[in-house]
């Protein structure tokens, strides 16, 4: 592995990243985002958590409500016959930056409604980051940017909540 390649993708020929054994939620404009990036549709599926803890919010309102349907599901990236992301390849998202569901772009920060908590998951592959390089800006991300794309976050799942069709 290339120490010139980024640290998702050296991660992603590794195996088992956060998109392997992440359920991916995504706001509808992070849908819209993609779609107009893609120009493809059918990416995503409403299905409830594979963990069933998960769907204990409470320590969240506003993720508890506008996130899940009635029936416990919520809109999330399908998978691979594998199990991964269908948006993962070889070197790591095929999305750009900009255009990558917010959960994604915020990881590894942990966070709810108010505000993103300072101590990084543990789940990003630190061995592949040498002892001097710090991992956000291995990853090209600061904490100011991620607080900005979780106020976003809310802001989308806030405005969109259309769990409540009988349609859907």
């Amino acid at each position: 592995m290339s120490e010139n390649e980024p640290l998702c993708a050296r991660c992603a020929k590794r195996g088992k990243t956060c998109c392997q054994w992440s359920e991916i939620y995504v706001t509808q404009q992070d849908v819209n985002r993609i779609v107009c990036m893609t120009g493809q549709g059918g990416f995503y599926e409403y299905r409830p958590p594979q963990n069933p803890q998960y769907l204990d919010q409470s320590d969240d309102p506003p993720w508890q409500q506008h996130v899940f349907r009635a029936d416990g599901a919520r809109r999330v990236l399908k998978r691979g016959p594998g199990g991964d992301c269908i948006f993962l390849g070889q070197k790591g998202c095929l999305l750009p930056l900009d255009c990558r569901p917010l959960v994604c772009r915020l990881y590894p920060f942990t966070y709810h409604y108010e505000g993103i908590h300072e101590e990084l998951e543990t789940g990003c592959p630190r061995d592949l980051v040498g002892p001097e390089v710090i991992l956000l800006k291995e990853l090209d991300m600061s904490l100011e940017q991620a607080r900005q794309w979780h106020k976003t976050l809310y802001e989308e799942i806030c405005q969109h909540n259309d769990y409540d069709r009988p349609d859907l």
